[in-house]
């Protein structure tokens, strides 16, 4: 009996994996279709070299995290698919969040377009707008190292059964190192797009990301046995030795 029973669980496993890899490769291509359209409709032509690069880097990088953790930890894969969060204030600032985004990207085409930095300040140099693509890069794996750390970690506000205080890699400088590098790519976007004028406005997402964070502090030290002891050991929330 149960010799019969493992062909089934096997099948069941590979079902459910390839299920995952179809709605990787499905999320991937939506979202690079939108990067596509919120960066080159607004730019008014394809020859926009930095809107190429970015496009690319963002693709190797999401590619890079997907396969890696598909062979590794297919349940954070799940996780990090959720889209609907259960905290209402998580709701509000995500929706915010991803609006404000899916804005200010749209600035760097226009700037290629109409020359503001051009006009009002000085091109982005190639030398400065390659780093940021390396940046960029670096963002992406970064992300990678903060996922093999906390393996709980969800793309919504979540405790799960059996999670535990993630206090070590990443986690043991800043108590929210994801978030970290989400300012950091925030801030190194606009320079990759080739854009000054855009900076500004990319930079204003971090208050965005500042209450997300606070907010999700408060549901964790109400809901994680540890967080709060976590939180006294671990001085800094998001930027080592500033905040």
């Amino acid at each position: 009996m149960w010799q019969a029973l493992v062909p089934l669980t096997h099948l069941v496993t590979m079902a459910e994996r390839k299920s995952l890899a179809a709605r990787l490769i499905g999320w991937t291509l939506i979202w690079q279709l939108i990067l596509m359209v919120v960066v080159f409709v607004p730019a008014g032509t394809w020859k926009f070299w930095p809107g190429w690069a970015y496009l690319g880097v963002n693709l190797v990088g999401t590619i890079h995290f997907c396969v890696y953790f598909y062979r590794r930890d297919p349940q954070l894969l799940e996780r990090r698919l959720l889209r609907k969060e259960t905290v209402k204030a998580q709701k509000i600032i995500m929706r915010l969040l991803r609006l404000l985004n899916l804005i200010v990207l749209t600035l760097p085409g226009l700037d290629f377009r109409f020359g503001w930095s051009r006009q009002y300040l000085r091109p982005v140099p190639w030398w400065l707008m390659v780093p940021a693509l390396g940046v960029v890069l670096a963002c992406h794996c970064w992300f990678v190292a903060v996922m093999n750390a906390n393996r709980f970690a969800a793309s919504v506000i979540q405790v799960e059964a059996g999670q535990t205080v993630m206090d070590t890699g990443p986690y043991r400088m800043v108590r929210h190192p994801m978030y970290f590098g989400g300012v950091v790519l925030l801030l190194s976007a606009p320079l990759a797009l080739g854009s000054f004028v855009a900076w500004p406005a990319f930079a204003l997402l971090i208050p965005f990301l500042a209450l997300r964070l606070l907010n999700e502090e408060k549901f964790l030290r109400r809901e994680l046995p540890g967080y709060a002891e976590y939180c006294r050991r671990t001085r800094y929330r998001l930027v080592p030795f500033v905040w």
